[in-house]
């Protein structure tokens, strides 16, 4: 009997500590949210960890009250543990209370970065000016996770070079009501290190955003590693490309203006499809299909297709992916070769109008190869180069219907339709002046003025 009723007091005990640990778990979440670990071998699991807890806090504000109040009920708080845990597990609601903050902000640092480039006011055209001007406001941000819009039509699995592959299928996204007759269009290409992803996971905020106002949006997959080698995934994407142009106003869209969009993997590669149109090299059997974009949109892009070599930033970990699966030879055999598939080696002054959007706090892709490519750009190409460093912010933030990436959505639909309205006037009609940007702010610069 005296065992049995020892054992019964020890129980809220166990809560106790129990609850201790989980709440040092809920703040290290947030620790790295704040400064993420950077060592080689924790950068994977310290985006995964920062990644949901920058982007959702609220949602880790929920969950951890409940497990709190469950806690309470097993008698948790009747010993030292619980209320150590109580107090550990208040200090984080207060940090994910500050990154909830810094993301509703975060519409600041975009809009700062168009009024440095001077996009054009359109008069006759409603724009977002933030995020809750977009689909993606309460309630819909109330989901973890982006919900197709019922608004929404799917055309799915349009084979786009007619031979049965899998990898070789795209989807087009247009509104169900009053659909467009000739809507501009936008392409976008997933991400995932060239080596996994599909079409149906990422950029949802965004295409169907630009849907609901009267675009045809595309999502593609292409072929990936270690089956494809490189060029193999950007041919893919310029022939997807080739075919919408020749296809598009079947579905109501108009081939007279096309952009291109795509995150980390997608990144580069919607960079490269914006600065090398025509290139023989990456168009195989279709060499004169005109593969030209009117714009390109990329987020926490690969640019240096070499691994930062030479720089201060060399991640071999990339290095022995790209050897490995990518490319299959090593680049001491071979450099001219990665080389040539970085979008940084093939800026030109042709280039079409960009916009980069980078996380300062990307542990996958280092914020300085965002900041090395716009300075590039910025320094050769004739067009307007738009960038937008948000501080805080880890990769693949816009995957996720959160408060930043609602803002990041209204910030490209207003960059975008800023682009096509310039692209629409004649040569001798005078409309809105696109000066050329300054440098590249630096990311505590970025940080201060956001802060402040």
């Amino acid at each position: 009997m005296r065992r049995r009723l020892a054992l019964g007091e020890d129980v809220p005990m166990v809560w106790a500590w129990v609850y201790l640990a989980s709440s040092l778990v809920g703040a290290v979440l947030v620790l790295n949210a704040f400064r993420p670990f950077r060592q080689e071998f924790l950068l994977v699991p310290s985006f995964f960890a920062g990644w949901y807890t920058g982007e959702m806090p609220v949602w880790h504000i929920v969950w951890q009250v409940a497990a709190t109040g469950l806690f309470a009920v097993a008698g948790a708080f009747g010993s030292w543990p619980g209320w150590v845990g109580l107090v550990v597990a208040a200090s984080s609601w207060i940090g994910l209370g500050v990154l909830a903050g810094i993301g509703r902000r975060s519409g600041s640092v975009l809009v700062g970065a168009e009024e440095e480039l001077g996009l054009p006011t359109i008069e006759d055209l409603v724009v977002p000016g933030g995020g809750r001007d977009t689909m993606w406001r309460f309630p819909r941000l109330i989901y973890p996770l982006p919900r197709p819009a019922r608004s929404m039509q799917v055309v799915r699995n349009i084979d786009y070079v007619g031979d049965g592959t899998r990898r070789h299928r795209l989807d087009i996204i247009r509104r169900r009501v009053d659909p467009p007759a000739a809507g501009p269009v936008l392409v976008y290409i997933h991400g995932g290190a060239w080596v996994i992803g599909d079409k149906r996971e990422q950029g949802l905020p965004l295409l169907h955003e630009l849907a609901r106002r009267g675009w045809v949006t595309v999502t593609i997959n292409y072929r990936l590693s270690p089956k494809a080698t490189w060029p193999d995934h950007l041919v893919d994407c310029k022939q997807a490309l080739s075919w919408v142009r020749e296809n598009i106003a079947d579905y109501g869209g108009d081939p007279a203006f096309i952009a291109v969009s795509g995150g980390s993997a997608g990144g580069h590669l919607c960079s490269m499809v914006a600065l090398t149109p025509g290139d023989p090299a990456f168009q195989p059997g279709f060499e004169g299909a005109p593969t030209a974009v009117d714009a390109c949109v990329s987020f926490y892009g690969v640019y240096d297709m070499t691994a930062g070599r030479g720089t201060d930033h060399y991640d071999k970990g990339l290095m022995s992916l790209l050897e490995r699966r990518v490319f299959k030879r090593r680049y001491d055999d071979n450099p001219q070769i990665f080389e040539d598939a970085s979008p940084q080696c093939r800026v030109n002054p042709d280039a079409p109008p960009f916009f980069v959007v980078h996380g300062t706090h990307d542990t996958l892709v280092p914020v300085a190869e965002a900041r090395r490519f716009v300075e590039a750009l910025r320094a050769t190409s004739k067009a307007p180069v738009l960038y937008a460093e948000l501080p805080y912010t880890q990769h693949a933030f816009d995957v996720l219907p959160s408060v930043r990436s609602a803002h990041a959505v209204a910030a490209v639909v207003r960059f975008l339709e800023g682009v096509r309205y310039r692209s629409r006037l004649r040569p001798d009609e005078d409309g809105p002046a696109l000066p050329g940007a300054s440098p590249v702010a630096s990311a505590d610069q970025a940080a201060s003025g956001f802060l402040t």
